[in-house]
């Protein structure tokens, strides 16, 4: 049965108008705090979770809980995910439940198969390959700051991971230059990169000196060297990722009104120094409450309650 619904797994698979249309929606909701109406009265959220998070969570329920919907939390413990219950069989099953399904999980191909088989829309809360949901809420704070996002020059310094990778998503259909400065071996998706450069009108590059990314730059992003899952690599990705931690020597090259990022939880001393971390944390922080802001539109549109 074709059913007519639309996810938000990955940002390339979003126009920039209808990015725009939700930032736009951030706005407003952010403005109003508690929305005047209840956009999503009698709605569900189901939030399954196989990776541990702060922001992930309380930024989707508190926004369903404002927009007047519930949202329920699933663990794997939780579900019968944990016992081997195919995905698919947990998608229809939630899909006569809920309103929709938001995912925190390691593989892109689980929400993948996930949206394939739900018949409500699916939202990617991150995988190990993209992370949409934190970038779009990024792009919502830097445009808070600055203004037409076009104009700027962002760099982006550390491990190509999933915030790399979304970035440049980002890049692609905002249309910023975007440097990226990562080590060899670790750089972004590959393909990922090949299509964002085909298709953006902008300049994508990733570079080994961090340096020649940061220069001129008006925001600099990092994130933490080792995600979860990459426990064991922590020693040897220290090592690795030393010369590409943010401080006042790289920031001197950036433009004089650079604003620094970090999606958190934030290491600092490594990927990032504790005096750069405390100069520009009413940034971060803003960031990560810029996260429930940006969701609640993106639920209000996707379950149905956008007017």
């Amino acid at each position: 049965m074709k059913v007519d619904k639309k996810d938000f797994l990955d940002l390339s698979s979003w126009s920039v108008f209808e990015l725009k249309q939700i930032l736009t929606m951030a706005t407003v909701l952010k403005s109003e705090r508690q929305p005047r109406q209840p956009r999503l009265a009698g709605k569900s959220l189901a939030m399954i979770f196989e990776k541990a998070s702060t922001r992930t969570r309380v930024s989707f329920e508190v926004g369903m809980y404002q927009l007047g919907g519930q949202a329920i939390f699933l663990s794997r413990h939780d579900s019968q995910l944990g016992r081997g219950e195919p995905i698919e069989d947990t998608a229809r099953v939630l899909s006569r439940y809920v309103d929709g399904i938001m995912i925190r999980t390691f593989s892109q191909d689980d929400t993948v198969v996930l949206s394939r088989y739900a018949t409500v829309p699916v939202i990617n809360g991150l995988t190990d390959l993209l992370h949409p949901s934190q970038v779009l809420s990024d792009v919502f704070t830097i445009q808070e700051r600055f203004g037409d996002i076009r104009k700027l020059k962002v760099a982006y310094v550390g491990d190509g991971n999933n915030m790399a990778n979304s970035w440049i998503n980002a890049a692609m259909r905002f249309g910023f230059d975007l440097q990226l400065a990562c080590p060899d071996g670790y750089h972004p998706d590959a393909k990922i990169l090949a299509r964002a450069r085909k298709e953006a009108d902008s300049e994508i590059n990733v570079v080994d000196d961090p340096l020649q990314a940061v220069q001129g730059a008006q925001v600099v992003n990092t994130d933490v060297w080792a995600s979860m899952g990459q426990e064991e690599e922590a020693q040897l990705r220290r090592r690795v990722f030393a010369p590409y931690q943010v401080n006042d020597q790289l920031l001197a090259v950036a433009a004089p009104d650079v604003m620094v990022l970090h999606c958190l939880p934030a290491h600092r001393g490594e990927e990032i120094t504790a005096p750069v971390f405390s100069r520009f944390q009413e940034f971060i922080f803003s960031q990560a409450e810029n996260r429930m802001h940006v969701q609640k539109a993106l639920l209000a549109t996707l379950l149905g309650g956008a007017k």
